[in-house]
C-alpha cells in the first residue's frame, strides 16, 4: 500500500458548495435583471468563501460582464486561470502595481491625480490605452473623491490620451434598509457628477452605483451595470430588502460525528466546565471549532443530526464542539451533521450564525478558514442547467 500526501483521508469536516445552486441563482438574477443592465459579479475574497475560480467560471457563462476583486493577488489568480473577461480592482491601487494591472488588462479605480498620471505613463510605456473607472465618494467616507470635488480629476483623466474613461461609480452606505433616505441623497450627489460630465460632452459606458440590496430595492440605480456579491449565493443582504423567488444559499458547513459520550448526572462537559449534566445524557463530539471560523460560544447554537436540532453544549474549543443527541438515540458515529445549512426539513442558516458571532452574514462566509476543506458538489449539474421559466426554477435537461 502505497501512502502519498495526494490520497491520504480527507479530514470529516468541510464546506460544501453547491454549483448548481449557483448557477441557478445567477440565471434567476440574470432573469430578473433588464436586459440592458450588465452584471459584475463581485467574487472577492474568494466569492466570500465559495471559490472564486468556480464562481467566476460560471458567472461568465451566464453573462456576467465582468468580476469585481480586491486585490491584485485574487485577480492575477483568475488571470493565471485563463479568465479573460474584465476584472475591475475595488479600491486604491499602489504605483508599484500599476504596471501589473496594466500588463494583465486589469481594470482599476482611480481615485487621485497622481494615481492618474503615473497610470497613463506605464499605460504610454505599454502602447495600451486602458480603461479606468473613478469612485465618487457619495457619502460612505471610504474610497474615491468626493462627488463636490470630482470633475477636475475626471477633466484629467479624459485629458490623457493613454486612459479611456469606463465607468463612474459609487457604492450606497445603506441600500437594503426600509429607509432609503440617505441612500437617495447619494444617488443624488452621483448623479451631480454625471451632470457634470453631460455638459462636457462626456459620455460614460458603464455608470455603476448598485451592490446587492440596490439591485433589489433601488431599480431607479440600476444605471448600466450592478455589482452583485452575496446574493449570487442564495444570502439576501438584511430582511427587510426585496426577495427573489426561487434563490437558494450555494455554501453548507458539515462534519462527521468523531466521538459519543455518555455523561452521568453531575458530570461536566469542556473547558471552562460550562455545561453540567442535570441526568444522564449522550453527547457527540464534532472535530470543528473555532480554529475553523465557528462562533466561541457557550451553550447557545445547534446543528442538525438526521435532520434533527441538536443542541450546543459546553464552550467551543478549538477543533471540537459538543452536542446533546441524548434525543437522537439512532446517531451513530461518522454519522454527518451540518452546521449551516439544511438537512431534511430543517435549517440553520447564515444569519442564526450571525446572530452567535455577534455579526453580519458576509462575515460568517468569509470566515470559514482555509484548513475547512472547499468541496465542491453538483458540478455536473452546474455545467448543464438551464432555467425552467415556469417552475421559476434551473433544471438540467434529461
Amino acid at each position: 500500500m502505497k501512502l502519498h500526501s495526494e490520497n491520504f483521508p480527507l479530514r470529516p469536516a468541510w464546506t460544501e458548495i453547491d454549483l448548481g445552486k449557483l448557477r441557478r441563482n445567477l440565471q434567476l438574477i440574470r432573469r430578473d435583471l433588464p436586459g440592458a443592465v450588465k452584471l459584475l459579479a463581485v467574487v472577492k475574497d474568494e466569492a466570500y468563501g465559495h471559490g472564486a475560480l468556480d464562481v467566476a467560471r460560471i458567472a461568465l457563462d451566464e453573462g456576467a460582464w465582468g468580476c469585481g476583486l480586491s486585490t491584485l493577488e485574487e485577480a492575477m489568480t483568475l488571470r493565471d486561470e485563463g479568465i479573460t473577461a474584465p476584472l475591475l480592482l475595488l479600491g486604491e491601487r499602489q504605483e508599484a502595481e500599476l504596471s501589473w494591472c496594466v500588463a494583465h488588462d486589469l481594470t482599476v479605480c482611480v481615485n487621485e491625480p497622481q494615481i492618474v498620471r503615473t497610470l497613463a505613463k506605464i499605460a504610454t510605456a505599454f502602447g495600451k490605452q486602458v480603461p479606468v473607472h473613478v469612485k465618487i465618494h457619495s457619502g460612505m467616507s471610504r474610497y474615491g473623491v468626493r462627488w463636490d470635488e470630482a470633475l477636475p480629476l475626471l477633466d484629467l483623466i479624459t485629458a490623457e490620451k493613454a486612459l479611456r474613461l469606463e465607468g463612474v461609480m459609487t457604492h450606497f452606505a445603506q441600500s437594503d434598509e426600509t429607509d432609503k433616505t440617505f441612500a437617495n441623497l447619494q444617488f443624488a450627489r452621483f448623479n451631480e457628477v454625471l451632470a457634470g460630465l453631460a455638459a462636457r460632452g462626456v459620455s460614460v459606458p458603464l455608470r455603476h452605483t448598485c451592490n446587492s440590496g440596490g439591485f433589489l430595492d433601488l431599480p431607479q440605480a440600476h444605471l448600466d451595470m450592478v455589482r452583485v456579491g452575496i446574493l449570487l449565493f442564495g444570502i439576501f443582504p438584511s430582511s427587510v430588502c426585496r426577495r427573489i423567488p426561487g434563490l437558494e444559499p450555494v455554501m453548507s458547513v458539515k462534519a462527521r460525528i468523531a466521538a459519543i459520550q455518555p455523561l452521568k448526572p453531575g458530570e461536566v462537559v469542556g473547558y471552562g466546565m460550562r455545561y453540567t449534566a442535570p441526568s444522564e445524557r449522550r453527547i457527540a463530539v464534532l472535530p470543528i471549532g473555532y480554529g475553523d471560523g465557528f462562533p466561541r460560544v457557550r451553550n447557545q447554537g445547534s446543528v442538525l443530526i438526521h435532520g434533527r436540532r441538536a443542541p450546543l453544549i459546553g464552550g467551543i474549543a478549538m477543533d471540537a464542539l459538543m452536542v446533546d443527541i441524548t434525543d437522537l438515540p439512532e446517531a451513530q458515529m461518522w454519522d454527518e451533521a451540518v452546521i449551516m445549512g439544511r438537512q431534511g426539513g430543517e435549517e440553520i442558516t447564515v444569519h442564526e450564525i450571525a446572530k452567535l458571532k455577534n455579526s453580519v452574514s458576509y462575515d460568517v462566509l468569509t470566515g470559514w478558514r482555509l484548513r475547512l476543506r472547499r468541496k465542491h458538489v453538483n458540478r455536473d449539474i452546474a455545467n448543464r442547467a438551464v432555467l425552467d421559466e415556469s417552475a421559476h426554477v434551473a433544471t438540467a435537461p434529461a
